[in-house]
């Protein structure tokens, strides 16, 4: 015979009352109850938000709940986003509003129908009274009580955001999601807006720090902080009130915890983890994870730990997803007196796009004449619209740098070939180079290539310190500009601590090794040698033998050169505080740790052709504990930016052996988009960017100016003709021997397009709009 089920919920949330309703369903024997401190008609907040897809999965879990929910929200289609009294709405966004309340209400109902006990007005802060229980559900909100007391075994991390928000209501109507954005003279104030019943409208207001204190808001204050925000949003208002309810100014507190069970106590809701409410995804957290917690139970009533496990191991990769999507977001809001400046289109489009999970594609498909408004902006800015009038694809518009014009803003990244025989490149990057520019490139960057014998990584690493190398790499540069519109630039650089090592693929270490020098006499892991400080002699030997391989370059025929001070080699040694111990005038302080790759950059400029650009590659994040930080980083880029650098290639990363990056699609883009909207020098990004649809994204809102591919052009060196393809744009670059190939690849990637189009129609989750 099964066991009986004793299961206690903590917190009357919609997470802990949908848990209870299912379960209660799923097995009328178990005993359940729910314990709130509240009362029942209290509520702290207005509206609450839901998908179309989050309110399939209500209708597939429970019908009842379902229809209730649906019969009480007020459902809109379209977001708009107004800045300043200019407005542009997206349409095909499903989302509901459902008052707060009135979903507690609801829920509290269902849990009546189906036996589930409510206990309200009870506040438990111990679990002495719960000792025989089986399952103890801790869903008390972000500040749970329970969790406190095991903060140590759930691994709590508690991470307060930094801009100020305060959550309202309204009387006013409103059609769509809105996004107000407001800009005065202290700064910009967003409004996130919608209706959650008829008559009634969540209005959340947020702002940095300083705008907040700017502007003389009090954090307790409701009537003065109403009096302000009426007055400042009265247009948007249009002479409707606020409504407070314990509305006080707060920041955001971003909750994760390494471990979700503990005996026989598991987390849910706000208590387990938090989601911005940018995404609007906090109850919507709570409620699906409410279903999974219910179905593990369900299917182990016999063994509980068990059913933690499956819990977690279920959620946890989605919840963390949600979380790091919400990041993502929320670090747009926080940013947004920085997205302000771009024209408003653009401005609409970034909001948008903010998490990265909806892309260029996305909308287009959702709503044409929104994407429509955001390139012909991007066009017209850019004096790119084509001769017969249609919109240019972003990533195929041209992009100058001096008197070098790259036909397009896709690139290829350095990636190392280490197939070089004594510095000397030979035909594997023949072939290697002039494929990728066959392919289509707007511009090419080569692979590190040291500027001395020492300066190499690995005995296959490509130098430009020989006659012989500048004659190879001169066989390699003629036939890109002979036969095709790509540009190319070379990398040049040289390994620091990083040098002497084996290749990549090799699995001895390298027996023939070499001295190497760095910025301060620090080992990058335990297995390497500790390299020498540089001294005053050394930097002049290394100056001028970047120097001579600027001379080299331009005899090479490159069209460009990009300085590698990125990644923990020689120049990035200097820059990030964990690999610069110095204590002469080239350490310490940020201005004395660029000071030395300063000195290089200024010495290649006056030895390369004014005409010519100079890139410099930088790591904006070291991705470890005080590493380079963020007014750093802006320092340098701007300090490269007044000494004539052309462009910033931002990187991140492997400057040191225990980084812990945070990886994902685009994951490098926000740093791109700090150093160019706020140092206003162009950039490049690269970082797991796989597809068109991802590089039209990036460019469209200002994240960067050209987007470099790694990766993905090892095994498609002609992803950009797949890509011209797909897009339908009729590029005139493709050599005549090749042109009739046009006849079967874009008829062939029009039809893979239109598929993927109606996949993605198909797979939309059905409108759940009353009718």
């Amino acid at each position: 015979m099964a066991k009986k089920l004793k299961i206690t919920v903590i917190g009357g949330g919609p997470g802990g009352l949908y848990f209870s309703i299912l379960t209660k369903k799923a097995m009328p024997d178990c005993e359940i109850d729910v314990y709130e401190r509240n009362k029942p008609d209290d509520s702290f907040g207005f509206g609450v938000v839901f998908s179309d897809e989050t309110l399939g999965e209500f209708l597939k879990r429970d019908m009842p709940s379902y229809e209730l929910i649906r019969s009480k929200f007020a459902y809109w289609d379209d977001i708009i986003i107004a800045r300043d009294g200019q407005q542009v709405s997206s349409a095909g966004n499903g989302f509901c509003g459902c008052s707060r309340k009135t979903l507690l209400q609801l829920l509290h109902l269902r849990c009546e129908q189906e036996g589930v006990r409510l206990h309200f007005e009870s506040n438990i802060d111990n679990l002495e009274a719960f000792k025989d229980v089986d399952v103890i559900v801790a869903c008390d909100g972000i500040s749970s009580t329970i969790r406190s007391q095991f903060e140590a075994s759930f691994g709590t991390q508690i991470q307060l955001k930094k801009n100020k928000f305060v959550w309202m209501g309204s009387t006013k109507p409103l059609d769509a999601f809105t996004y107000f954005f407001k800009k005065t003279p202290m700064g910009t104030v967003a409004a996130h807006t919608y209706q959650y019943e008829e008559g009634k409208s969540t209005w959340i207001f947020e702002c940095a720090p300083e705008t907040w204190e700017k502007l003389g808001f009090d954090t307790y204050d409701e009537k003065d902080t109403t009096d302000k925000l009426e007055n400042l949003f009265k247009e948007e208002l249009e002479g409707h009130a606020l409504i407070t309810n314990k509305s006080h100014w707060r920041q955001f507190p971003h909750v994760t915890n390494a471990r979700w069970y503990k005996d026989n106590v598991v987390l849910l809701g706000d208590a387990k983890a938090t989601a911005h409410y940018s995404i609007g995804s906090g109850t919507k957290l709570a409620m699906e994870c409410a279903i999974a917690l219910s179905d593990a139970i369900v299917a182990h009533p016999e063994a509980i730990t068990t059913a933690f496990e499956t819990y977690e191991k279920t959620r946890r990769n989605t919840v963390e997803m949600i979380q790091y999507a919400a990041t993502i977001s929320l670090d747009w809001f926080e940013n947004m007196d920085r997205h302000m400046q771009h024209p408003f289109y653009q401005f609409a489009f970034g909001c948008m796009t903010r998490s990265k999970k909806v892309t260029y594609e996305n909308l287009r498909i959702r709503d044409k004449t929104f994407t429509d408004k955001v390139l012909q902006e991007f066009n017209t800015k850019n004096q790119t619209v084509a001769s017969n009038g249609v919109e240019i694809p972003a990533a195929f518009t041209p992009f100058k740098l001096r008197d070098v014009v790259l036909q397009n803003r896709i690139a290829m990244s350095a990636m190392g070939q280490y197939s070089a025989i004594d510095g000397v490149v030979n035909d594997w990057h023949f072939q290697h180079y002039t494929s990728r520019a066959l392919g289509g490139l707007g511009l090419i960057l080569t692979e590190m290539t040291a500027i001395s014998e020492t300066g190499k990584i690995t005995l296959g690493c490509a130098g430009i310190y020989t006659k012989n190398q500048v004659l190879e790499w001169k066989r390699i540069t003629n036939f890109i500009h002979q036969y095709t519109n790509c540009k190319i630039g070379i990398q040049l650089g040289h390994s620091g601590r990083k040098g002497a090592t084996k290749k990549p693929w090799e699995t001895e270490e390298l027996k023939e090794k070499w001295n190497l020098i760095s910025a301060s006499a620090i080992p990058f892991n335990e297995n390497t040698p500790v390299p020498k400080e540089m001294d005053r002699n050394d930097m002049e030997a290394i100056t001028h033998q970047f120097i001579q391989a600027t001379k080299n370059a331009n005899e090479a025929g490159f069209d460009m050169i990009e300085l590698q001070a990125h990644h923990g080699f020689l120049l990035a040694s200097f820059l990030s505080p964990l690999t610069n111990k110095r204590k002469d005038e080239y350490g310490g302080s940020i201005a004395n740790r660029v000071r030395f790759p300063l000195h290089v950059f200024n010495s290649i400029r006056s030895a390369f052709p004014e005409e010519k650009p100079i890139s410099v590659r930088i790591s904006a994040s070291d991705w470890a504990e005080n590493g380079i930080s963020e007014e750093d980083v802006i320092y340098i880029a701007q300090a490269f930016k007044e000494a004539g650098a052309d462009i910033i290639n931002v990187s991140t990363g492997n400057t040191v052996s225990n980084q812990k990056p945070q990886t994902g699609r685009m994951w490098q883009t926000p740093f791109s988009d700090t150093i160019r909207n706020t140092v206003h020098i162009p950039t490049i990004t690269a970082g797991y960017i796989q597809d068109i649809d991802q590089i039209n994204t990036i460019l469209l809102n200002g994240r960067a100016d050209i987007v470099a591919l790694g990766r993905p052009l090892l095994l498609d060196p002609y992803f950009v003709r797949n890509a011209q393809a797909y897009e339908g744009f009729q590029t005139n670059d493709i050599p005549k021997s090749y042109q009739m190939g046009m006849s079967h690849l874009y008829p062939l990637k029009e039809s893979e397009r239109k598929q993927m189009e109606s996949m993605k129609k198909v797979l939309k989750p059905k409108s759940n709009k009353k009718s």
